[in-house]
């Protein structure tokens, strides 16, 4: 890509250099070979002084959101100064939300699935150049090439194609669980009116425009969907803003953390509603869904937390973040998430105590009530696993509260 950070600089060089006018005596002096470096060097810091003084919209950054006047650096530019988180980063789930179709890996080891759903077939055969969709009633056969493969398959894999210039959603989709083909969640037609309809989904125009930005970077400008300038996968710039200015400016002044977005400096509520909320779905959106989205809404993280009883949305200890990095992929196993519950919640007679942990001892608050039953392995009860009907899946549901067997589940 070549909007990195050499690139940048020596845009905003070349775009300052009728402005910059060396001191007479030094052009005097110097030979013509040596009056070039000088020029750059003296519009390279006229370039950092202009940075410092431009005011931009990082302060009020979320994700999903334009920022008209910033250009993205791309992953590479962001791994020059942060390779370990970069590295980290780019293996998460989130790092591989989307794929273009020739660089999913669940097309490249089924070279043909098949679904059938009354008189309608489905087909998806990939034989290395080509991931071709197929859609059959009998009598006439749609067939279209897969663009997109959206979700690393760690649940599922959704596909997206085009056809007389829009966007569609496949109505089928790939599951991990059963290793093959099955309705795309919220697509099941009984049955679809017409071959077109059983094909796929619609999806042109702004459900478009979410998917790509929730899933991919830089695919959005002027409101519009540009996919030529679409950077797969959820990366630096989609969380912390596009990094033109900030790689540029950083070359010059390293150390000062200038034109970039760091979501730790929102508060509780904000970080988890507004900002993962974004595009993990917070309180206010799910709110305008029928039903609240019905059991669906288990998939929005946000929401679920946000109506936990009697644990407060503001505090620090119930942020998305405090419990996931999201630089690293999440971590297997209950008891992996025992010392973010014990922070808030002391062992059984530790109320007034502290709780030591290896090279560590954290204070303890006495205002939350410790769990008669049990210490440890905290969240396989207080945040139970919900089957999502047609997902192959149970999420964890992150509403945390006393879940009792045979209970309806709480919207």
């Amino acid at each position: 890509m070549r909007n990195n950070r050499h690139h940048l600089v020596g845009v905003a060089s070349r775009a300052r250099y009728r402005r910059i006018i060396l001191p007479l005596q030094i052009t005097r002096l110097l030979p013509f070979w040596r009056i070039v470096p000088c020029l750059l060097l003296y519009s390279c810091l006229a370039f950092a002084q202009s940075q410092t003084h431009k005011t931009t919209d990082f302060p009020h950054f979320r994700p999903r959101q334009e920022m008209p006047r910033e250009s993205f650096a791309g992953r590479e530019a962001c791994a020059s100064c942060h390779p370990e988180k970069s590295r980290w980063q780019s293996h998460t789930a989130m790092g591989h939300a989307l794929r273009i179709a020739a660089e999913s890996d669940v097309l490249r080891t089924h070279p043909r699935m098949t679904f059938q759903a009354g008189a309608y077939s489905y087909e998806i055969v990939s034989d290395g150049q080509q991931n071709s969709y197929r859609v059959s009633d009998g009598k006439e056969t749609i067939r279209e090439p897969i663009l997109y493969a959206f979700g690393n398959a760690h649940v599922a894999q959704t596909y997206v194609y085009r056809r007389n210039e829009k966007l569609y959603e496949a109505r089928v989709s790939y599951y991990t669980a059963i290793d093959g083909l099955d309705w795309t969640i919220g697509d099941v037609l009984n049955p679809p009116p017409s071959l077109e309809e059983a094909a796929g989904r619609d999806i042109s125009g702004d459900e478009a425009r979410n998917c790509f930005s929730c899933h991919g970077t830089a695919a959005v400008v002027n409101t519009k969907l540009q996919l030529e300038r679409l950077i797969p996968g959820v990366t630096c710039e989609t969380c912390h803003g596009p990094g033109g200015s900030h790689a540029a400016v950083m070359l010059l002044a390293p150390g000062e953390s200038l034109y970039i977005f760091n979501p730790k400096k929102l508060d509780a509520e904000t970080l988890s509603q507004e900002f993962c909320g974004a595009c993990h779905r917070g309180v206010d959106t799910v709110a305008m869904m029928p039903d609240l989205g019905g059991i669906n809404n288990v998939r929005f993280q946000p929401y679920r937390l946000f109506n936990s009883r009697g644990h407060d949305p503001k505090d620090a200890r119930l942020t998305c973040t405090a419990c996931h990095d999201p630089h690293e992929d999440l971590k297997p196993g209950a008891a992996v998430y025992d010392s973010k519950c014990t922070a808030c919640h002391a062992p059984r007679g530790a109320e007034q105590a502290n709780i030591r942990t290896p090279g560590k001892t954290a204070a303890v608050s006495s205002t939350a009530k410790s769990c008669p039953v049990a210490s440890e392995r905290c969240v396989s009860c207080h945040m139970p696993k919900v089957e999502l009907p047609g997902a192959h899946f149970k999420f964890t549901d992150h509403r945390i509260r006393i879940a009792r067997q045979g209970q309806a589940y709480p919207y």
